[in-house]
Formats: C-alpha cells, sequence, structure tokens
C-alpha cells in the first residue's frame, strides 16, 4: 500500500502544515495552494536561485522518455534494495527522494515493495516542471517543489531518504532522518556514460580518485557499485540521454553534434551506492 507523505513543515516559519481542502496551511497563516495536478509549491523564495531553477521542461520530458524505457532499471532494483533490505514490514516506511526529478525511482520502489512494505512517499525537486511530471504519472505520492537547501519535512520523521545524482546537503539530510533512518545517495563511476563522454569530449582526462569522507552525524552501512550495459538504437533515445545528462550543457555544440549524429550507442552504466546511517 502506497500512502503520501504529510509530516510537512513550513517553508517561511518551519510550523506544521496541515492539509485544509484544497491547500496545506500553518498555525501562522502561510497558505500554499495545492495545484490541480496534485503537487504543491513550498519553494522559499531565498532558495530559489532563478527564476526557474532545475530541470527546464525539454530536460525532465527527455529523462521521463528515457527512464520509462527502462533503460536504466537495474539501477532502479538496485536503490530499491539498498531501500527495503533492512526495512521491518509491521509498519509503513516512510521515504523521501530529495531531487526526485520526474520520480521514476519512487515509483520502482513502489513497484518493488509490492503488498509485502506499506510505503509513505514524496518527492522534492526544485524544479516544478519535474514536481508537475512526477504529479501527472503517480497521485499516490506527495510531490513538492522545494529546495534540498530548506526540506519543507518535519525533523526525525523520514526513515529513508534518496538524493540519486543530486546535490547533497547532509546538515538538512541529517535533521530530517528518524535516528538509526537511512541515506541512499548514487554517485557516476569512473566508466559511467564513458562511450557518450569520448563521442562528445576531444580529450577525457582520469577521473580523480577521492578518498572517501563519511559526513558528520552518519556511518557507512553499505556500499555496492552497479555496473552495466545499455544499447541504444536510434537518434531520438541517444538525443534524450544527451539532454538529461549535465552534458548538453558541459559540451561544445561540436561536441553535442557529434553525438546527436549517432543513430547507435553501446554504453556502460557505472554508479556508485552509498547507504548511510543517521546516528
Amino acid at each position: 500500500m502506497i500512502t503520501p507523505f504529510n509530516d510537512l513543515i513550513c517553508p517561511l516559519d518551519s510550523l506544521p502544515l496541515t492539509a485544509s481542502h484544497a491547500s496545506w496551511r500553518c498555525p501562522s497563516g502561510h497558505s500554499f495552494d495545492i495545484a490541480r495536478r496534485g503537487y504543491v509549491n513550498l519553494l522559499a523564495v531565498q532558495n530559489k536561485r532563478s527564476r526557474d531553477p532545475g530541470d527546464s521542461q525539454a530536460m525532465v520530458a527527455a529523462r521521463s522518455r528515457f527512464l520509462n524505457a527502462g533503460h536504466y532499471q537495474p539501477l532502479a532494483a538496485a536503490v530499491a534494495h539498498q531501500v527495503l533490505e533492512s526495512a521491518s514490514t509491521t509498519a509503513p516506511l516512510s521515504c523521501i527522494d530529495a531531487g526526485c526529478g520526474e520520480g521514476y525511482y519512487l515509483r520502482e520502489l513502489a513497484r518493488a515493495a509490492g503488498r509485502a512494505q506499506p510505503l509513505t512517499l514524496g518527492g522534492v525537486d526544485i524544479s516544478k516542471w519535474a514536481v508537475q511530471e512526477a504529479a501527472r504519472q503517480d497521485k499516490r505520492m506527495a510531490w513538492m517543489v522545494a529546495s534540498n537547501a530548506g526540506l519543507p519535512v518535519a525533523t526525525s520523521s523520514v526513515d529513508r531518504l534518496l538524493c540519486l545524482f543530486g546535490f547533497p546537503v547532509y546538515a538538512e539530510f541529517a535533521r530530517v532522518l528518524k535516528p538509526g533512518g537511512e541515506l541512499v545517495i548514487a554517485e557516476a563511476g569512473p566508466a559511467h556514460l564513458y562511450a557518450l563522454r569520448e563521442v562528445i569530449y576531444p580529450a577525457l582526462k582520469p577521473s580523480p580518485v577521492a578518498r572517501r569522507v563519511i559526513p558528520e552525524g552518519f556511518s557507512l552501512q553499505a556500499e555496492e557499485t552497479v555496473q552495466f550495459d545499455v544499447a541504444l538504437e536510434g537518434g531520438e533515445a541517444i538525443a534524450d540521454l544527451l539532454a538529461m545528462t549535465p552534458h548538453m550543457h558541459r559540451a561544445s555544440p561540436e561536441g553535442r553534434a557529434a553525438a546527436l549524429a549517432l543513430t547507435a550507442l553501446r554504453l556502460r552504466v557505472d554508479v556508485h551506492l552509498l547507504r548511510l546511517v543517521r546516528e
């Protein structure tokens, strides 16, 4: 069973929010309308870095097409395993995806849990286009426009937190997680999308080997490297992959043109998953 996460706080004064008809309200009288598609915008002005922050509508559409085609399903299965491995089925497990995009990984988590594990789910993203698309695809979950720097989530209210290829704010993550709650981080490995990168960049530098530093307030529970190959046929899938990655903006016009001229591409997905426990 899937229910929406509703332990929310006001982005202006951090007081509890209560659903009232078509809005969320706090005791101070601040009110946030629930959009027709079912999401709520809780992005505080001080956390809004631009007029239209986060991924664009075109980037969201490209990622939605690519992920819904199943190209990253092995990664979604590995994320779901990390979330559910130590869960108890006797009580609902609350999970927030911080940087949820269009909600693919939460939907796959719900599918993996099935009827065995009740889940209370919510997704947060700074892009209104991503949250709109997430709400369109699955209305069982709570969807919020907000920033990882100021999650509109009550202190010590979350069992599991996801940050997948996103921007971790560990102090804020520690605040919202329950003691003993778990944070799942996904980071690109050195071989991630190498075949695409070598097409669009004239020279690739070796990835630096960084020393693993566990953030304050957390301890390492588990880590896993997820690797698998993806064969893309047709220019549309390759264009969607390029559009959903940072390489779309980092590459030169010549590099983008070279990638978009491809009609087939075989590449390796290489992702490192970390599961950290809130102490």
